[in-house]
């Protein structure tokens, strides 16, 4: 079968996400020194991240926090 020379495979060879990882795109980042950061947790709605991240403020006072949009194009081996 001849193959269609104006057919775009790139797409075809970015690495598949899961459903749930697709849905998942509100972030809770936990800044550390030397500005690191490290994702704590993925909510799929923002409220729900925001009530997250209000009882992390609450039990660990002395870290700091930030709630981010994770587009799928910033999710790990997908590049934009």
């Amino acid at each position: 079968m001849p193959q269609n020379p104006d057919f775009d495979n790139s797409a075809a060879e970015m690495p598949m996400l899961s459903y749930r990882d697709r849905l998942n795109h509100w972030a809770i980042v936990r800044l550390l020194p030397n500005t690191q950061q490290r994702i704590v947790a993925r909510f799929r709605s923002r409220s729900d991240a925001e009530g997250h991240l209000r009882f992390l403020r609450n039990s660990m006072p002395e870290s700091n926090f930030l709630l981010s949009f994770d587009s799928p194009k910033n999710i790990e081996g997908i590049s934009g």
